[in-house]
């Protein structure tokens, strides 16, 4: 299974997707995409095993992916800040892998149904989420 980890600004939930997924699967390949150089750096010293940077990176693997994990803004152009781009926000959404998404309002969007939680909840409830996904799929 390709499981990537998508984050932006300066990697902090990306790093503690990455910490998370491999202590609960050592084994598993993890590919960290940064929508900037900082945010892959922080992934790949939390563990990642590999790291690539930028839109047309982003674009590319998710194509490739299994799983995708990131905050719900991967899918929303223009969130984070201005980082996510129209084109990766598209090549998430139009990614055939399964998608693992933390809800952070701090994208404006809201996700109704899903109640308030931290966000190493909501890293553990991915991480269960990935786990299951990929033992489903080997």
């Amino acid at each position: 299974m390709r499981v990537v980890v998508i984050d932006g600004q300066g990697g902090g939930v990306g790093k503690c997707l990455v910490q998370a997924l491999k202590a609960a699967l050592p084994r598993q390949e993890v590919l960290a995409l940064g929508t900037n150089a900082a945010a892959t750096a922080a992934m790949l010293k939390a563990g990642a095993d590999m790291g690539a940077t930028g839109e047309n990176a982003i674009c590319y693997q998710c194509q490739r992916a299994d799983i995708i994990l990131g905050v719900v803004g991967i899918l929303q152009a223009h969130s984070m800040l201005g980082e996510i781009s129209p084109a990766m926000a598209a090549a998430v959404s139009a990614s055939p892998a399964e998608k693992v998404l933390l809800p952070m309002e701090r994208c404006g969007l809201h996700v109704v149904g899903v109640g308030k939680q931290t966000l190493d909840q909501a890293i553990q409830g991915a991480v269960v989420k990935a786990r299951e996904l990929i033992e489903a799929g080997s």
